[in-house]
């Protein structure tokens, strides 16, 4: 579930209603740990995990008017497949990259691809809505509870995060598995086997503890590419265009390889300070040296998919060409020469971010604490009255520090004409470093 802003687009997922909210408790509020506990390495679903669960943020700017119905139809196709097939705590697990392959399945067949006209739903404003059905929906709930179930799953061999608890290890441990089990049961019914993607999920463990100065990004990403090039290759299938199978297995071999390395990345200097493994750390590559490979697997993203045969590209072409290059330059900034503002932003970013460590950490500033249920009730709260998303400053749930709302950060140039100066050589991304991060096709539209 999640919760909406004006233009119509959700900020960030919930479900209050969940004992164990795992993800939201991990991602969002991190009070669930004491203060002065050390995290143990990140590592296996963790990052396989992490990269399909959040670098394709819908931004009301970057997302034209006749486009967003669409995306809301994938979102809430996606959400409502998850409560139908898995129950409504599995809706927990709705996350925002796994609509690429919906959108994936539905730009195959046009206008012959499943719909149906939903009810009213508190998150919309009590609206309908035309939701996308069958075999999309579907193959992108398989991925969300795979990814969730193995991310879970990494919590409780690791004895971190909830799983640290005590008395959750066990309780997370049940779900982990009962998250797989309802991923292998919807698979089935779109002739997916997930085993095989267990095991590789399962690799990245061995492939960590054997990374060292000197090893190949290539070899690092590899069980990230190969589960999300195994999940775009089915979306052919169940598009009646089997022979898309290739072009897509590239496409998803490309989106992962990205994802990857646009999370580790991100958390580069977080992990850094918290002591926590890092692909970039670990090999010696860097974040500027993963730039070319970010830039890279942009290039070969856009290209898999102009050699695919689609039958609709506006979705498609919003989240895996806008939406992708706005995750890269909102990480990576620009390299043209006459324009900075992204890496100007991405500075503010760390400097908020640091802010928010050294006030939240100053125990003057320390709240009311709470116990586990009560603060489970907080965060319901806060989550039912949209704090968790949209507040300036709340309180946290469990820990009583002050906390910003998740998604207050989300469009970091919502006013995307003021880009149009960004590049001198006049194009669009292309993908090999010049006006691939200012993410504007200078038409503004």
């Amino acid at each position: 579930m999640s919760t909406l802003n004006p233009s119509g687009l959700p900020h960030a997922t919930a479900d209050p209603r969940s004992a164990v909210a795992l993800r939201l408790l991990t991602r969002i509020t991190r009070d669930i740990d004491a203060p002065d506990r050390r995290p143990a390495p990140r590592r296996a679903a963790d990052e396989v995990g992490d990269q399909l669960f959040g670098i394709l943020a819908p931004c009301p700017s970057r997302t034209p008017d006749a486009l967003k119905p669409r995306w809301m139809g994938h979102f809430c196709g996606l959400c409502l497949e998850l409560r139908d097939d898995a129950g409504h705590f599995a809706r927990l697990t709705t996350n925002y990259d796994a609509l690429a392959l919906s959108v994936l399945v539905e730009a195959q067949l046009g206008d012959e691809a499943d719909g149906r006209n939903a009810g009213p739903c508190a998150l919309r404003g009590m609206r309908r809505q035309q939701i996308a059905t069958g075999g999309g929906p579907r193959l992108a709930a398989t991925a969300s509870l795979l990814l969730a179930s193995a991310k879970i799953r990494d919590h409780v061999e690791d004895g971190d995060g909830i799983a640290a608890r005590p008395g959750a290890r066990g309780l997370a441990g049940m779900t982990a598995n009962r998250l797989r089990a309802k991923a292998s049961a919807i698979g089935g019914t779109i002739g997916l086997d997930v085993d095989p993607l267990v095991a590789v999920i399962e690799r990245q463990r061995e492939i960590e503890a054997s990374c060292g100065p000197g090893t190949p990004l290539t070899e690092v990403t590899a069980p990230t590419e190969a589960v999300t090039a195994a999940l775009f290759a089915h979306a052919a299938g169940l598009g009646g265009r089997p022979e898309n199978a290739e072009a897509l297995r590239a496409a998803g071999t490309a989106f992962g390889r990205m994802a990857h390395l646009l999370d580790a990345a991100e958390d580069f200097d977080e992990d850094a300070r918290r002591g926590a493994w890092n692909p970039l750390a670990a090999t010696g590559v860097g974040v500027e040296g993963a730039r070319p490979a970010v830039r890279g697997a942009l290039a070969d993203l856009k290209a898999a998919l102009a050699s695919a045969s689609l039958l609709d590209q506006a979705m498609t072409d919003l989240l895996l060409d806008r939406y992708a290059r706005h995750a890269v330059s909102k990480t990576f900034g620009t390299t043209c020469a006459t324009y900075h503002r992204p890496d100007e932003r991405r500075d503010r970013r760390r400097d908020r971010r640091d802010r928010r460590r050294d006030y939240r950490d100053d125990e003057r500033y320390r709240g009311r604490q709470r116990g586990f249920w009560a603060g489970l009730c907080s965060f319901a709260a806060l989550a039912c009255t949209c704090q968790l998303c949209c507040s300036e400053h709340y309180e946290g749930p469990w820990s009583g520090r002050p906390r910003e709302g998740c998604c207050r950060e989300c469009c970091d140039c919502c006013n995307c004409c003021d880009c149009c100066q960004c590049c001198q050589c006049g194009g669009d991304s292309d993908g090999d470093g010049c006006c691939g991060g200012c993410d504007c096709p200078c038409s503004c539209d």
